[in-house]
Order: C-alpha cells, then sequence, then structure tokens
C-alpha cells in the first residue's frame, strides 16, 4: 500500500519579457527586465493535496495594492511594470501537509531615464586683483538602473583627464553615481563651445543611450527676474488681477513658470509666459504666487507675489468681568471688558467703531477702547468700561469695516444689563446615556443657561485624537444638539459638550458628558459549517456569539429543514448572559441527516449558524503529480491513463465501498460508467485506476464519486489532456517528471530562442531546439561565471519500473564551443539503494550542430536514468539536449533522419550511415509510480 501525503514544493519560473544580463549569472533567483514590459512569474507546485499558492512581495512596491492583499494565483502577472515594482517576490505554496514550500525571486527593473545638465559658473581673485580666473562647473544627472556610465564631449571628441589640462572629470560626494560634473579650470577660448553628456547603461534590456548637450559662450548667464507689482498685493474681490514677471536675464532665453502655493493656480487663471490674468478674483483665490526663470544656468531665479483679496468673516465678541478680581460676574464698581474680533484679509487693515444704544461711544476715562490686547488674537478691538456704573449698563454695537473698500462691514452686538450672566451647561433629565440601533440618526443634547447663551463645543472623550463623526475634532452647535445621521457601532462612547469662550464670557469652560451605546445585531460563528459523521455517531453543534451590542443572547431558535426543533436543555453559565446554544444530536442518521439553523437574536438583531450535518464522504482528491500518465497504443490510436487520487478524511464517515467513476469525452453527451471497489481505504493512501480505450487526441472529463453505507459522497471531477509522454521535448514547465540533482553543483535551464538572453555569449550553445521554431523548448547548462572548471549539474529522470531486459534511450545534443567539457548520460539503479553506473559520455566542441545518440542500457530492477553536464575551461562550454525518448527493446542500426548524425555509444564520434536493418519495433515504455 502506497501512503500519498506529499509535501508542498514549489519552484518560480519566469516567462515574460526578461532580460537576463548574462555577465550577471543566470539564476532564477535573478530576473532582470525593462521598465514598462510585461513580467511574468509562473510558481510551478507539486505535492499531495494540490497546494495552494501565494504570492508576496518585500522591498518596493509592486502596485499599492498588491502589498496589501496577496496574488493567490500560480501566475503572476504584471503589464508594465515601474521601477518601484522591483524587490523580491515570494511564492508560498502550502497543502496542510509538513511546512509550506516559499521561494523567491528577485525582479530587478532597468530604466534610463532623460539626462538633465545644469551650469555654474564662480569667479575668483587671484593675485590680488591682477585678473580674475573663470570656473564653470557642467553637472549632469541621470537616474538608471543599473548604474549609467557617462561621456563628456566637447564637440564630438570625447574629454578625459589626461587629454585636457584644463579640465577636469569627477563625481561629486554622496551622488551615489547617478552625477557627473564636468569642471573647465581658468576658462579658455576654446572652451566657449558645445558640451555633450552622453549616458548609457551599455544597452542591457535594449536600452539605447541618451544624451543632451549644453552650448557654452561668453554670455551664458544664469537668469534673472523683476516683478510689475509689489511682493504683496492687496485687491477686492471682483476685480480682474494681472501681474507681469519680466526677465532681466539670462542666456539661454529661460523659461517661465506660474505656481500656486497650496494647490494649483486658480480655476480660470491664464498664464501666458511671465504674464499672469486672473479675472474676477475672489477671497479663495488669496494665496502666494511664485514665477520661477530656469534655463540650467546657476539656480532657477523666482520671484514670490502674496495676493491678498480684502474679505470679512466669523465677526465674534467676548465678556470679560474684572481680571484683577477674579470675578466671573459682572459687577458695578468693578471693571468689564468687551472684545470684538473679525476673521480678515489683510487682517491688520480691519478698522473698528463701537456704538453705544446707537451712538458712537465716546471715549473718557472710564471708557477705553484698545486695539491689538496681547491676551486675545490679534488685530481684536476691546471696549474698556471702568468701575462699571448703572449708567453703563445698555447695547453696544462692533463694526468691523475696511475703509474705501467694496467689503460689507460686519457688526456684533452685545447687551449688558444686570441679566447678563455666565453660562451654566447640563444635560436634560434621561438624556446622559443615548442609547440607540445603528444605522438610525439621533442627537446628543446639552443645556446651556446664561445671558448670552455662547456655542457649544462637542468633542469624543474616551478615544485618544479621536474625530466626531464629521470628521472634524471639535464642531460647534449653535443650539447644543449634536445631531448624528447615520450611528454606527464606532461611534460608541463618551461624548463632551463644553461652552465656547467667544460669544458669550471670557471664563473657565462649563462641560458636561454624554454615553452614546449603539446597539447592533449579533455576530456569529460559525456561519457555515459542514458536519461529518459515520452513521450512528453523535454530534454537538454549537453557535457562539462573536460580538453584537447586547453582548448577550436573548434568544436561540433551532430549525431542522426549516421546522421549529424544541429548544435545548439550557446552558449552565456562571453569568446571567450566555454567549453559545448547542444542540445534541445523540446519533447520525439518514432521517437526521440535512440542514439546522440556529437563529440567535440579542433584542437588536438576529444571525444565524448553518450546519450541514450528513455522514456521506469528502471527495477525493486527485493527484496531479504522476510522472507520465499517458501510454499510446499507436496501431489501435487509442491511449490509456494511470488515475491516481487519495480520499479526503476517510476515517470521518463510514468506510468507502466503492467508487463510481464516469468519464466522458469533451463537446460529448454520453458517459462510461463504472464501479470501482475498493478494501478499506486509509488516510492518505494512493489509489490508482487506469483508464483504457481513450481516443487520440481527445481530452476527458472525469468524475469520481465515492460510496459509503449512507450512500453516494461528494464528488471530484478533473480534466486529462492527451501527451506524448514517450519522448519528452521539453515542452511543459514540468519537464516530463524530471527534478534537478539536489548533490551536484548547479542546474540544468530550460529555455527557447525567445526566453534566451540575446546578449548570451555567442559562439556556443543552440540558437533554437531540435524543431528549429523558436517557441520549441530544450535544457541546457550555462557555464558562464561564476561556474568553475569541473562543475557538474545532473538532471534526473522519474523512477521507471523495469519490465524489459533491454532499453534504449535516445536524445539530441548540442556540444557547440572551444570550451565544451562533458556530457554524460548515467543510470541509477533503485535495486538495494542508489547505484549510478556510466552508460555514455562524450567530450569537447562538435559543432553548431543537433546530433542523436542511441544508448542501450540493461538496467536490472526500477530505474532512473541521468543526464550530467560537466563544465569545461571556459564560458564558451553551454551543452544542450533535447527529444528524450526512452523505448523497450534494442537500440536502431541505421540512422533514424538523414539530416541527423547518429552517434553509437563509446565511439565519440559520428557514425556513418549504416546498411543494417533496422531492428524489431519499438515499443514505448509506460513510466509508472513506484
Amino acid at each position: 500500500m502506497h501512503i500519498m501525503r506529499a509535501p508542498a514544493q514549489a519552484q518560480i519560473v519566469h516567462a515574460g519579457q526578461a532580460c537576463v544580463v548574462k555577465e550577471d549569472n543566470i539564476s532564477e533567483r535573478v530576473y532582470t527586465i525593462r521598465e514598462g514590459d510585461t513580467l511574468v512569474l509562473q510558481c510551478l507546485v507539486t505535492g499531495h493535496p494540490r497546494p495552494q499558492v501565494r504570492w508576496t512581495k518585500t522591498a518596493g512596491s509592486a502596485s499599492d495594492k498588491f502589498q496589501e492583499t496577496s496574488v493567490f494565483n500560480e501566475t503572476l502577472r504584471i503589464e508594465r511594470i515601474a521601477r518601484t515594482q522591483g524587490g523580491r517576490y515570494y511564492c508560498k505554496a502550502e497543502n496542510g501537509v509538513g511546512v509550506p514550500a516559499i521561494k523567491s525571486i528577485r525582479v530587478d527593473v532597468q530604466y534610463l531615464d532623460e539626462p538633465v545638465l545644469t551650469v555654474h559658473q564662480t569667479v575668483s581673485d587671484v593675485r590680488g586683483n591682477f585678473y580674475q580666473e573663470k570656473t564653470v562647473f557642467l553637472r549632469c544627472t541621470v537616474n538608471s538602473n543599473p548604474p549609467a556610465r557617462f561621456i563628456w564631449k566637447r564637440g564630438s571628441d570625447t574629454l578625459s583627464h589626461s587629454q585636457d589640462n584644463g579640465v577636469d572629470i569627477y563625481e561629486p560626494l554622496y551622488t551615489q553615481g547617478e552625477t557627473k560634473v564636468l569642471k573647465l579650470k581658468n576658462l579658455r577660448p576654446q572652451d566657449y563651445a558645445s558640451y555633450t553628456c552622453q549616458v548609457s547603461v551599455r544597452n542591457v534590456c535594449g536600452i539605447p543611450d541618451k544624451a543632451i548637450t549644453f552650448r557654452l559662450t561668453n554670455t551664458t548667464a544664469p537668469p534673472a527676474l523683476k516683478l510689475s507689482v509689489n511682493e504683496t498685493l492687496v485687491v477686492n474681490p471682483g476685480e480682474n488681477v494681472t501681474v507681469q514677471c519680466l526677465l532681466t536675464g539670462g542666456d539661454p532665453l529661460p523659461q517661465l513658470q506660474w505656481s500656486h502655493g497650496p494647490g494649483p493656480l486658480p480655476l480660470g487663471a491664464l498664464a501666458l509666459g511671465g504674464t499672469l490674468s486672473i479675472p474676477s478674483v475672489q477671497a479663495r483665490d488669496s494665496g502666494y504666487y511664485n514665477c520661477t526663470a530656469t534655463n540650467n544656468v546657476g539656480n532657477p531665479a523666482k520671484k514670490t507675489v502674496n495676493l491678498l483679496v480684502r474679505s470679512m468673516k466669523n465677526a465674534t465678541f467676548q465678556i470679560t468681568p474684572d481680571v484683577i478680581k477674579e470675578s466671573e460676574n459682572i459687577q458695578l464698581g468693578q471693571d468689564l471688558k468687551l472684545s470684538c474680533h473679525v476673521d480678515a484679509v489683510p487682517q491688520e487693515k480691519v478698522t473698528y467703531q463701537w456704538f453705544k444704544n446707537g451712538k458712537p461711544a465716546r471715549m473718557s476715562k472710564r471708557l477705553l477702547v484698545t486695539r491689538n490686547d496681547p491676551e486675545l488674537p490679534a488685530v481684536t478691538s476691546s471696549l474698556e468700561l471702568i468701575d462699571l456704573h448703572f449708567s453703563d449698563y445698555g447695547t453696544y454695537l462692533c463694526v468691523a469695516s475696511f475703509p474705501g473698500a467694496p467689503v460689507p462691514d460686519l457688526s456684533v452686538e452685545v447687551n449688558i444689563s444686570s441679566e447678563t450672566v455666565p453660562p451654566t451647561i447640563s444635560v436634560p433629565k434621561g438624556r446622559a446615556v443615548v442609547t440607540v440601533r445603528e444605522g438610525s440618526p439621533t442627537e446628543l443634547q446639552c443645556e446651556v443657561r446664561g445671558k448670552p447663551r455662547p456655542p457649544v463645543l462637542w468633542s469624543r472623550v474616551d478615544k485618544e485624537a479621536a474625530l466626531l463623526p464629521s470628521g472634524l475634532p471639535l464642531e460647534e452647535t449653535p443650539d447644543g444638539k449634536l445631531r448624528l445621521e447615520r450611528v454606527s457601532r464606532d461611534m460608541s462612547g463618551t461624548y463632551r459638550c463644553q461652552t465656547a469662550r467667544y460669544n458669550g464670557f471670557n471664563v473657565r469652560s462649563r462641560e458636561a458628558q454624554v454615553q452614546l451605546n449603539v446597539q447592533f445585531p449579533p455576530e456569529v460563528e460559525p456561519s457555515s459549517q459542514d458536519v461529518r459523521q459515520a452513521l450512528g455517531r453523535p454530534v454537538l453543534l454549537r453557535c457562539s456569539l462573536l460580538r453584537g451590542s447586547p453582548q448577550r443572547i436573548a434568544s436561540a431558535v433551532w430549525r431542522f429543514k426549516g421546522q421549529l426543533l424544541p429548544p435545548p436543555p439550557a446552558i449552565p453559565v456562571a453569568s446571567e448572559a450566555p454567549d453559545h446554544s448547542e444542540l445534541r444530536l445523540d446519533a447520525v442518521t439518514r432521517e437526521s441527516s440535512g440542514s439546522y439553523e440556529c437563529s440567535v437574536s440579542n433584542d437588536v438583531g438576529s444571525a444565524a449558524c448553518l450546519f450541514q450535518v450528513s455522514a456521506k464522504a469528502y471527495s477525493p482528491e486527485f493527484y496531479f503529480d504522476t510522472p507520465n500518465p499517458t501510454r499510446s497504443h499507436k496501431l489501435s490510436k487509442n491511449y490509456s491513463y494511470v488515475l491516481q487520487w487519495t480520499q479526503k478524511e476517510p476515517d470521518a464517515v463510514d468506510p468507502v465501498l466503492n467508487y463510481r467513476l464516469s468519464v466522458r469525452q469533451l463537446n460529448q453527451h454520453n458517459a462510461m460508467v463504472k464501479a470501482i471497489p475498493v478494501r478499506r481505504v486509509e488516510k492518505g493512501q494512493l489509489l490508482e485506476y487506469i483508464l483504457t480505450d481513450l481516443r487520440v487526441p481527445h481530452s476527458y472529463e472525469v468524475r469520481l464519486t465515492p460510496y459509503t453505507t449512507f450512500g453516494a459522497g461528494d464528488m471530484a471531477s478533473r480534466i486529462i489532456h492527451y501527451t506524448e509522454h514517450n519522448t519528452c521535448h521539453f515542452e511543459d514547465e514540468k519537464i516530463c517528471g524530471y527534478t534537478q540533482d539536489l548533490t551536484d553543483n548547479f542546474d540544468w535551464t530550460r529555455q527557447n530562442a525567445l526566453t534566451q538572453n540575446p546578449k548570451r555569449s555567442p559562439n556556443t550553445g543552440p540558437p533554437t531546439d531540435i524543431s528549429g521554431t523558436p517557441e520549441g523548448y530544450y535544457m541546457f547548462i550555462e557555464t558562464s561565471r561564476p561556474r568553475e572548471l569541473g562543475d557538474r549539474a545532473r538532471l534526473v529522470s522519474p523512477l521507471y519500473n523495469a519490465s524489459a531486459k533491454f532499453y534504449c534511450v535516445s536524445f539530441f545534443y548540442h556540444m557547440y564551443g572551444k570550451h565544451i567539457g562533458s556530457l554524460n548520460l548515467l543510470v541509477r539503479s533503485r535495486n538495494k539503494g542508489a547505484l549510478d553506473t556510466h552508460a555514455w559520455t562524450l567530450s569537447g566542441n562538435k559543432g553548431n550542430v543537433w546530433q542523436q545518440a542511441h544508448v542501450p542500457i540493461n538496467p536490472s530492477g526500477p530505474f532512473q536514468i541521468i543526464f550530467e553536464g560537466v563544465r569545461g575551461s571556459g564560458y564558451l562550454g553551454d551543452i544542450a539536449i533535447d527529444d528524450v525518448t526512452l523505448k523497450k527493446g534494442e537500440c536502431p542500426r541505421k540512422q533514424m533522419d538523414p539530416n541527423k548524425v547518429v552517434v553509437m555509444p563509446g565511439s565519440g564520434a559520428p557514425c556513418q550511415p549504416c546498411l543494417q536493418l533496422w531492428g524489431p519495433l519499438a515499443v514505448f515504455l509506460l513510466a509508472l509510480q513506484r
């Protein structure tokens, strides 16, 4: 009996538009790609049950969403990859057996931006003003990956230290390779010329060089500017504003640009050259407007206009009792201060005027009007009443205005009398705790008494830096009511109401608190659960309350197939708020199998746990990693298929008695149905059935259903395809079940003409596979760095069961290059331990041509074949193989193709066509799982 619970294994392969640089060591761990191309990574997995694949990433951000939400797919595809999406990508394959398999690959995104060239000049006195020495720095900067190589040219001549003493080329500190400076020392007449900075990434990924040119003359100068208006410009709303930014210097001619801070230029604003026009300007258009001139010489020139559009809003007042006597009430004989403020632009241009009972307030020894009180906001007007008399009672009016400007005045009125008293605040009776259902509207209320009644400010108390539902930390309400339209559970908590210190008394704020409780329906687990149990065994169903408000179960109702069940026995709990409900079934029967629902309520709403109870078997799990499951019968044009599976959790229910197999050819209606009897099935036991009489080349849908004494269990289905597994063309990523030997020095690589590195070493390796098509794949060893003389790469076949005395291994090889090492074929016998035997070897350069070898072997038991590539003395030593065939019987005695050269074992050289007859018709070997 074969127990099969194989842990997940994974391998990352890349397709798409890779451009791996050969000198940087071709490896599956690094994937080099040009920015803007398409990234395709595949995670090839094996294991049983079939692993789930998850892609994640570190270093950089693939796409903002990609790091937060993992990609669950065997293929990761990123269109138009950006430089920020480089980094290390991880493929995690997990199937619950052993530890997950995690593989990673580093994606290196290559790019080369346009270079930027700037010019800086310095002038220094030499020898006490006898003459001046002028030095010019040409600074070239570029963003690239890999780091760019810089070439400086004067005209068409390349510049270097050694050729010109007046030239110095260096990399500034802390620039990490992205900047090179050309320094022209003590400027000479011949230094006035055109200079070109050429940047190159050595054509990596086909990225061409880029260049920028600057012409240096004796008039080269940085930009200079002046404005047509003052740096602070005050205008009235509705006016048309025009500002001109005038160039006063600069060669080459500078470019002018207007910007606004904060935010973009106002809607309707027009920036044309150095002229900025804003029609019908409004208060929201106030701000700083920047005019910038650049010509890449020296630093940009910048002029800023602070545009102020006259406006006034938010008129407020304050009543401040006698501060010296620390009083909070208005009392005759004590001092009193009335203050008035508006938010204005420009703030300092506002004028205030006070009136008493409709007449201008007259200054006297007891009535003082001051401005800019240090204890109050800037530009605030205060009216101070010294030694308050009864005659000072009355109505005071403060009027704010912009003299001579078409901006309406703002005014605020304050009534001073014996009834003017500071505020008190309280919560109405029964409103200290507000309970409301989620989604409903509500209001929190605080009552303010006093004259005048100030606004009420609301804030959250119990959450640090928490915001109100409006998104503000503080919200003003004129009537003391905080209105909430649709409350949610996160709004629950304590709220503070407090009196404002404006539009009322300027005294300590009065406070009160309101508790908001938001009720919401319960959330339960499990929301849905599949419960399996053998016939006659008991089952306990449990529905638990996860969260809710109130956090208790008020009632729990159980139903079976929609019909009400008697209430289960009460759960003995210490508290009065049970958090779960249970239902016990004494025995699972056919009659008691079905859908159970537990509806839980907390007086606000309800939620349900659903249980599907049955004794039916779980589905089988197909084994997808069967090596070479297809066997063709060419005489009858039929093929057979080795179908393998395990049974999911067989001990959860009654034993599986048999399987019902249904096989249907795709696009056909009729299906072949067959019962497959089995003995007791154990967990992880690999079951097998050979499907016969399948028609070449059709595909079939296979359905497999387990049966127990209960009846039919869950069905599993899969599609099987006809594939030629007698000859391995390496067209599939699974390479016919071949694996890389873990004890060698490096691996064989699968590639075709489309995926091979366009910059690979010339004069070695095949241009295409044996078919001559660019899409065809082959296996090869890459002998460039860091490979060394004698390094070995081994490719190991699946395990074959020996059912004949003689076999013939036929394959094509390509050994072209002056550093070619050796290609060996070994046979690993599995009779008593593993024993490797050399069956064939070939060394040296055999020309730029695919050649075929036939190697007879006679294994004594189960065996594997191994292709071993050995690195020669240098990097021009790539060896490739393709179209590997394993047949029963002897090897052919004549060429199979007049255009292909046949090599006999041990000859080491091509064999001329032999006039011998064909041997017996070869019978293809079916590679069976051990």
